[in-house]
């Protein structure tokens, strides 16, 4: 009995189409397709989402953005440069990213305005040079890091690229720059002196 369970459930996932079939299909304009994509992703799309973007309100509607995307965009899937959700991963990143860096800009801008509206004199010779002196030290702990460490700190922070656009650019494994970014955060806490 047991046997002949496991047998249908082998033959079942075996007649399911992959997730690079459903992209496909859904490029093609199957909403069947996208519904069985969305039913087959939508977990693990949010749960990256989820880590990068702290509210969860705002990570479903990023998730809801990326599978809203993944459907114009499905003709563009390529499986030649790779799998469909590493594809799906890539935007939902994107997407993500781009979320934080926008809440933050609207916090700065509302931290600006609050300043603005303060009449509370306010040094800003003091505040550029202290500045200053902040970006003088980054790059000072940044020249500390082998070249390798610092390579891979600056394509992932300032070139905005993933751990897995990073190995692909550099020709080197993912736990290889995996392996280079977390000793080279850990040395640049430990010389600009930031304790978790």
């Amino acid at each position: 009995m047991l046997g002949r369970v496991v047998d249908a459930q082998h033959e079942a996932a075996a007649s399911d189409p992959s997730v690079d079939d459903l992209l496909v299909a859904a490029g093609a304009g199957d909403r069947d397709a996208f519904g069985a994509l969305y039913d087959r992703t939508s977990a693990r799309i949010f749960g990256l989402v989820r880590r990068l973007v702290v509210d969860p309100a705002q990570a479903e509607e990023v998730t809801q953005d990326v599978f809203l995307e993944v459907w114009q965009t499905a003709p563009r899937f390529d499986r030649d440069r790779g799998s469909a959700i590493s594809w799906m991963f890539t935007l939902a990143h994107r997407r993500a990213v781009d979320r934080v860096r926008s809440a933050q800009s609207a916090h700065d801008r509302d931290l600006r305005i609050g300043a603005r509206d303060l009449d509370v004199p306010v040094d800003t010779v003091a505040e550029s040079a202290e500045v200053r002196i902040e970006h003088e030290r980054a790059r000072g702990a940044l020249a500390e890091l082998s070249d390798l460490q610092r390579e891979c700190v600056a394509l992932a922070y300032y070139g905005g690229l993933t751990q897995s656009e990073i190995a692909e650019r550099l020709d080197v494994p993912l736990g290889t720059v995996k392996t280079r970014l977390r000793d080279g955060m850990i040395r640049l806490r430990r010389l600009l002196g930031v304790t978790a």
